[in-house]
């Protein structure tokens, strides 16, 4: 019989785990990623576990190896959403004159392209009616998104000494999310791409007007 060596199986138990460690993070991603797209969609109550674990190509069975609860799991694909969604919202903003940063902000938010993206970007037309009726358990994770966004933005804003750079991010961010959120469900009808652009130029008129205080 063949003897393995410590060293020998040492370094294999070791490749053995780290190869499961791996497949395990990849599968929590791909539990996220599924998560991520049925909540855009159909929101909080229609992203059904069974339905997560299947758009993931993976057993309902292995739900639990990664997460305690469904409410953990919505919770953590709204941060990642959120997280997502501002890297693309600010990337590359320095490189933009300083008076048209927030206006790019608010173009590549409030664009028909975004609107279309049913299973992309911003979560919250999908969930805010829910947490502010049947879902409040995930209330604090929504003021935490809505506080970094506005806090991201509000970074970018014209400097003046009008109205605090704080109170004018939280409006355009409650612009920007009325006015997607509307626009989505007037989707296919002319007045859907006239919410878009009326909400774009009133949120740049505000940022400018602030400029000019």
């Amino acid at each position: 019989m063949k003897v393995i060596s410590p060293v020998k199986w040492a370094y294999g138990t070791r490749a053995i785990m780290n190869a499961k460690a791996e497949q395990r993070v990849k599968s929590h991603e791909t539990i996220l990623e599924s998560a991520a797209r049925l909540i855009r969609k159909r929101g909080i109550s229609g992203a059904r576990v069974a339905d997560v674990m299947k758009g993931a190509g993976l057993t309902v069975g292995g739900f639990y190896a990664h997460f305690g609860s469904k409410e953990g799991l919505v919770d953590e694909a709204l941060r990642r959403t959120g997280d997502e969604l501002r890297a693309r919202l600010f990337s590359r903003l320095d490189e933009k004159p300083e008076a048209d940063r927030a206006e790019v902000v608010l173009k590549r938010y409030l664009s028909a392209a975004h609107r279309d993206a049913q299973t992309l970007g911003c979560p919250l037309p999908a969930v805010v009616g829910e947490i502010g009726t049947t879902a409040g358990e995930h209330r604090a994770v929504l003021a935490e998104q809505v506080e970094a966004l506005g806090a991201s933005l509000a970074d970018y804003l014209p400097k003046g000494n009008g109205t605090p750079r704080r109170t004018l991010a939280l409006g355009l961010v409650a612009l920007m999310y009325g006015g997607l959120s509307l626009a989505r469900a007037l989707r296919g009808t002319e007045l859907s791409d006239e919410v878009i652009r009326a909400c774009r130029t009133l949120g740049a008129a505000a940022a400018r007007g602030m400029a000019k205080t």
